[in-house]
């Protein structure tokens, strides 16, 4: 099975929190994961950001990111290149979505166009995932709303 991983998807590959055992299970039956250049910064920014609120200690939040930037190199990352950026700003007027998540569809489609298959998409982004529904995405979890 092929999966795009939001950054929101990817986080819970790292950080222990709600939805983490069912993100490494359905890592585990991904042969293909992807996702946009633009999660190496979100997820970072993401542990960082957990560790400075003391939702995880310091030394968890930089054994999670040694271990985000480990398998960074594993996942088919989508370039962003200006037509993908063109195309999130379509989706991100037409559809109400935040700037990076636009990214994040806009890069998604892009790789199911290039592959001329349909990734899954992770997200654990209710507007995300609906969106991504409205592309002819499916999307997982599918319990998201």
């Amino acid at each position: 099975m092929i999966a795009y991983f939001d950054a929101s998807a990817l986080v819970k590959r790292h950080l222990q929190e709600e939805g983490t055992p069912e993100v490494l299970r359905f890592s585990d039956s991904v042969t293909t994961a992807g996702t946009s250049l633009i999660s190496r910064a979100e997820v970072s920014a993401a542990i960082s950001r957990a560790a400075r609120l003391g939702i995880v200690s310091t030394g968890s939040a930089e054994q999670a990111l040694r271990e985000f930037r480990r398998q960074w190199v594993s996942l088919f990352r989508v370039r962003v290149e200006e037509a993908t950026i063109a195309r999130a700003d379509a989706l991100a007027w037409e559809l109400g979505l935040r700037g990076y998540d636009a990214v994040h569809l806009a890069s998604a489609l892009a790789w199911r166009e290039s592959i001329a298959e349909s990734p899954l998409f992770a997200t654990f982004d209710k507007a995300l995932g609906s969106a991504a529904r409205t592309q002819g995405l499916d999307v997982w979890p599918q319990d998201l709303g």
